[in-house]
């Protein structure tokens, strides 16, 4: 299977668990470090796992796993895995306030970490890019 369409797939998982926390329309705001570690072959079934890690004023991040079965044997593997941000706009395209998540495990502690981690490096990429003076 092609990696873009994986990548398709994990926007729309990724989607599906934004829009499911804030009860709003979403849009896909950037994708971060996509990993592909196995392939994913033909006939293989895939399973999409995607939770939000953490919620910011008006964006969210969301894990997304990918998991690939062999329809014969029935073994699993992660093939990909994925970090997206969402955007909760309303129906002018206009940015919205996200619920808060709850956070209820040490596990969930740590994913809101290393999200704020992640988050801080994307912001602080966006502004070196806006400072570049680039052009063709």
């Amino acid at each position: 299977m092609l990696g873009g369409s994986v990548m398709h797939l994990i926007d729309l998982a990724g989607a599906i668990a934004s829009r499911r926390h804030t009860r709003s329309r979403v849009v896909t705001a950037s994708v971060d470090s996509v990993e592909f570690l196995h392939p994913v072959k033909i006939g293989d079934l895939l399973i999409l796992r995607s939770r939000v890690t953490c919620v910011f004023h008006t964006s969210l991040e969301v894990e997304v796993e990918v998991v690939s079965e062999e329809s014969l044997t029935g073994t699993r593997r992660l093939t990909s895995r994925a970090f997206l941000t969402f955007v909760g706009v309303d129906e002018k395209g206009s940015p919205i306030p996200i619920p808060p998540l709850l956070v209820e495990s040490d596990d969930d502690t740590h994913r809101a970490e290393t999200a704020r981690a992640r988050r801080a490096q994307r912001l602080e990429a966006r502004e070196r890019l806006a400072s570049d003076n680039f052009s063709l």
